[in-house]
């Protein structure tokens, strides 16, 4: 039996999952990771403990299944992007706490620069945004005593999850990094798939602190570890998005993903051709193999699963996720509430950092049902404002495949193909971010010839269709934008 690990580090957990060839899950293992808030706006890891996480959750995955790391072909990596962590070359510890994605700290900074947002999405296909890498890598050396001088020496060394875990797997052997997560840095010129000078020189970051990146399938090392028999080839790096890609096979241009975790990504296939939002949406790298990049546009949203995790630990509205299908279809409608979850601002294709959380339309009979209704149709509202730009920049799409832990609601995956008015699609594996590095790893290590090899796996599980009627999904997501221009920085 050919067996392929994949690690997938994640906003609020780390575990790892064994898949077959064909890409049943044959074991797993999972760690949750806790959230630090120090101000209003920030967001921080602890990076010793994900690193020391990502080691525990392989062990457990091989018990899990019953297997041997002897028996694994290679592991593929897949992470948060965007997340930022500067060590010590020399020691290996972090000099300061990992910045999450969605930490906001540096949106001053980004604000007043902002004429030069149009340079930097020619350059990187991104917006000058506190969400990507950069300014969150220039804090960090501004504000640890030293490690601006330190750094320009080649003493510290960046990363985002990818790379940081890499580094502890191989015992501090390489520094890499793959070019889907590179190009989420701000700092990756996407014409010559470097680093850019120019934009090293704009942000303060040092060429020395940077890794080496390679493509979406390569080698990227060894994993060794106690715990295990064998090492382990790491063969596939991908951020968690383009690796839902991948796990999706949408490898067509045209072609479109949504991906339902901590937030909410869409991911549409463009080719070898990078197309230029004119609806502040993202271009990036899919993947990239064999030294060629294909490309994609990309919304983020920041908030999605994470509304459902606040209406758990913070409302204590839930005691578990599973309560919200339940909930949202015991009543009809929510009566005109909407909660707009801009816990740390608004994404695509608002991207506005400075804009907070709101609920509206409450009345004496709103209640909890009516709050976790809102809370799951803000997914639907923020998905179709996404679609929305995706048809106004490329081809429409004619169906969405999605994936993630919260499309096992069936509520919410019907609501989403209400919403967009076109076919939502389910496929038999939802872990699709998981099962996308697996496959990377599996092109690497030659259990997979081509990516048409890997398209044939891909199966339907269900297809949601459109049941509301149009004028209808209009009207209600008429009512979400008004909620949403309210919760605006800019609004009066």
């Amino acid at each position: 039996m050919t067996a392929l690990l994949a690690l997938d580090q994640g906003t609020t957990s780390t575990r790892a999952i064994i898949f077959s060839r064909e890409g049943k899950a044959l074991g797993s293992h999972q760690i949750e990771l806790p959230q630090h808030y120090p101000q209003s706006g920030w967001v921080e890891h602890d990076a010793a403990l994900i690193a020391e996480h990502s080691q525990a959750v392989i062990v457990g995955a091989l018990k899990d299944a019953g297997l041997k790391a002897a028996d694994l072909a290679g592991m593929g990596i897949t992470n948060q992007r965007e997340t930022t962590v500067v060590w010590d070359r020399k020691t290996g510890k972090p000099i300061h706490p990992a910045i999450v994605w969605q930490d906001r700290r540096t949106a001053a900074w980004c604000a007043a620069r902002a004429e030069r947002s149009a340079w930097l999405s020619e350059k990187t296909g991104l917006l000058l945004d506190p969400y990507f890498s950069a300014t969150k890598i220039a804090w960090i050396l501004d504000k640890v005593e030293g490690a601006r001088a330190r750094a320009e020496k080649g003493e510290l060394a960046f990363g985002t999850m990818d790379c940081w875990v890499i580094w502890n797997l191989t015992g501090g052997q390489r520094h890499v990094t793959d070019a889907t997560n590179a190009c989420r840095t701000a700092l990756f010129n996407l014409d010559t798939q470097d680093w850019d000078d120019e934009l090293l020189d704009f942000f303060g970051v040092p060429r020395a602190l940077l890794p080496e990146v390679l493509d979406s399938a390569a080698d990227f090392g060894t994993a060794t570890l106690d715990g295990i028999d064998a090492p382990i080839a790491i063969a596939g790096v991908a951020g968690d998005q383009q690796a839902a890609t991948v796990g999706q096979a949408c490898f067509e241009v045209g072609m479109i993903k949504s991906t339902y975790g901590t937030g909410c990504f869409m991911v549409l296939n463009t080719g070898d051709q990078r197309v230029a939002s004119r609806n502040r949406l993202l271009t990036t790298v899919a993947y990239r193999l064999k030294g060629k990049p294909t490309f994609a546009l990309e919304g983020s949203i920041f908030v999605a699963g994470a509304a459902v995790q606040w209406l758990r630990d913070a409302m204590h509205l839930i005691s578990h996720a599973g309560e919200t299908a339940g909930l949202a279809a015991s009543i009809d409608s929510t009566n005109g509430v909407y909660l707009v979850p801009a816990f740390t601002g608004l994404g695509a294709p608002y991207w506005d950092p400075e804009a907070r959380g709101a609920i509206f339309g409450l009345t004496r009979d709103s209640g909890i049902a009516q709050i976790v209704r809102a809370a799951l149709e803000s997914v639907a509202y923020q998905t179709r404002d996404l679609m929305a730009a995706m048809r106004e920049d490329a081809v429409p799409p004619k169906e969405l495949r999605v994936d993630g832990g919260m499309v096992i609601n069936d509520w919410l995956t019907q609501n989403l193909a209400d919403m967009l008015q076109i076919p939502v699609v389910r496929p038999e594996v939802i872990e699709t971010t998981a099962l996308g590095a697996a496959f990377l790893a599996g092109l690497q290590t030659g259990v997979y010839a081509s990516l048409d090899e890997i398209s044939a796996l891909w199966a339907e599980q269900q297809r949601f269709s459109p049941q509301r009627p149009a004028a209808e999904a209009d009207r209600l997501h008429a009512g979400w934008l008004d909620a949403v221009r309210r919760v605006a920085s800019a609004a009066p």
